[in-house]
């Protein structure tokens, strides 16, 4: 009978401890799909539409360019016997011309630093500056201590920077640098 009583109060003992130590390294974590948020919130829906309306105007003169490219061709083609051959370099250089028009056109608008990127930013960076602060407000009132973002696989909101091990890696890092460089000669 004193084994069953000692063996409920260590089972107990060890239980309590166990759910004091999952209390103190419990995690409340939380995460948002950030494509969702954009599709469902009003104001990201009228800024898409917006960039979408440009992009159809550039995308219209685009396919213009082109199809004047096209029809240059075509006439070039077409008219390649009775052209002479002056009149015939002529013309491919000025297709060529238009050809490197279309290309410099399609960079300045969709290339990597294009303007349909800026646009975006421009437009866009208003409403994240609105998510997060959204997603900072709703990580703040629910404590929660960390909330990931599960389509860009990233922490959108930290509660605090206790647990930010930066330094401790620089220091770490530092110290891998200085005895690899008093390991290894100098020349």
């Amino acid at each position: 009978m004193k084994t069953k009583k000692w063996a409920m109060i260590v089972s107990t003992l060890l239980i309590f401890l166990l759910s004091m130590s999952v209390n103190v390294f419990a995690q409340k974590l939380g995460y948002i799909n950030s494509s969702q948020i954009l599709a469902q919130y009003k104001e990201a829906q009228d800024a898409q539409e917006q960039l979408d309306k440009i992009n159809r105007e550039w995308e219209a003169e685009g396919r213009e360019l082109q199809n004047q490219f096209q029809e240059l061709g075509q006439q070039l083609e077409s008219q390649s016997l009775l052209l002479s051959e002056e009149r015939q370099r002529e013309k491919q250089a000025e297709l060529q011309a238009l050809y490197q028009k279309i290309q410099q056109f399609q960079n300045e608008k969709w290339g990597q630093s294009g303007e349909f990127f800026r646009k975006q930013e421009e437009i866009m960076k208003p409403i994240y500056d609105k998510i997060n602060a959204a997603i900072q407000k709703v990580g703040e009132e629910e404590r929660y201590d960390y909330v990931f973002d599960t389509v860009a696989g990233n922490i959108v909101y930290v509660s605090d920077s206790s647990n930010d091990l930066t330094e401790f890696v620089i220091e770490e890092l530092e110290k891998g640098l200085e005895s690899s460089s008093q390991s290894s000669p100098r020349r």
